[in-house]
């Protein structure tokens, strides 16, 4: 047994156990410019995988002079972001004047990592392309040669949950105007809600208060506030970080009541905003022009920041 910059390389008589690839003609691959060869899937302790030959070396990493064989699992895009395999590996390669096997394998037990951002792994130098080519060394023998694999799945992780933040780049400010027609007669009552309208991919609506809300309840004051829609279409993970303005519109001098501020929306905080956002002696009085002609306008501006979703 041969141990070399962690891998061990030893001679068996026992062929590969899970699968064999015979090719014929082998210098024909590199002639007609086939870098890199895939097998057909095979089963091995509950997944599949493919045997990838690179007859003139991985170019990817800039090996010569060798010939690269690796293992590759079949469908790891749909694995769990969180989710691992750990595996044993053996390739194998015919020796045809001695009847066995060259075996090429990590040396102390190692395991291979498999996982949603690495599908592939193997041996770069599995073969150097000068010993393979001498057909005294009975690898290639009139141009035919055999490759195989052996895989033992060790152990499958499941690290836990995860979240991905995305934030927003040159993010856009999405604005709103609600009318509340007849204001007058409303403000007895608990709470008065616009129609739902959108900004980004998200449903909101604009609630008012005129009674007060939270620690503006009963204060004189009513509270203004942006809402989702409907939370519940919300994922239990996903949050949305978003800048709000909200906007009493005075429709005579034009000295608006403006509030501005940052938070984040979720399922369970679904509802951001002023407690104590104006006076309402202040809201209808006369010299205001807040309350005019039995209608107020509200406006809200909305950019969202950042969002945040469970990883898939």
């Amino acid at each position: 047994m041969d141990f070399q910059d962690g891998i061990s390389r030893f001679i068996s008589d026992a062929p590969p156990a899970h699968y064999i690839v015979k090719i014929q003609l082998f210098s024909l691959l590199t002639k007609n410019s086939i870098q890199k060869y895939e097998s057909e899937e095979f089963e091995a302790g509950g997944y599949k995988w493919k045997l990838v030959l690179y007859p003139s070396g991985n170019m990817s990493k800039n090996v010569k002079d060798h010939i690269s064989l690796h293992l590759a699992l079949v469908g790891a895009s749909s694995l769990h972001h969180d989710s691992e395999i750990h595996v044993k590996i053996r390739l194998f390669l015919l020796d045809q004047n001695n009847d066995n096997y060259l075996v090429v394998q990590d040396a102390l037990g190692k395991e291979r990592r498999f996982h949603k951002m690495k599908s592939e792994c193997g041996f770069d130098q599995f073969i150097p392309l000068k010993d393979f080519n001498d057909e005294s060394k009975g690898y290639l023998v009139e141009d035919v040669c055999v490759f195989g694999a052996e895989v033992f799945v060790c152990k499958e992780i499941n690290k836990g949950k995860g979240e991905s933040l995305v934030m927003v780049m040159d993010a856009i400010a999405y604005k709103h105007v609600w009318g509340i027609e007849n204001v007058l007669t409303k403000l007895d009552s608990e709470c008065h809600v616009s129609k739902p309208f959108s900004a980004g991919k998200y449903e909101w609506v604009l609630k008012l208060y005129p009674k007060g809300k939270g620690v503006g309840l009963g204060s004189g004051y009513f509270s203004l506030y942006l809402a989702l829609a409907d939370p519940k279409t919300l994922p239990p993970q996903s949050k949305i970080y978003t800048q709000m303005i909200l906007r009493i519109v005075d429709q005579k001098q034009s000295s608006h009541l403006t509030g501005k501020f940052n938070c984040w929306f979720s399922a369970t905080n679904a509802e951001n905003g002023y407690p104590r956002y104006m006076l309402l002696s202040t809201f209808t009085g006369q010299l205001g022009g807040y309350v005019l002609k039995d209608k107020c306008l509200v406006e809200a501006e909305i950019t969202i920041h950042g969002v945040v979703d469970a990883l898939s």
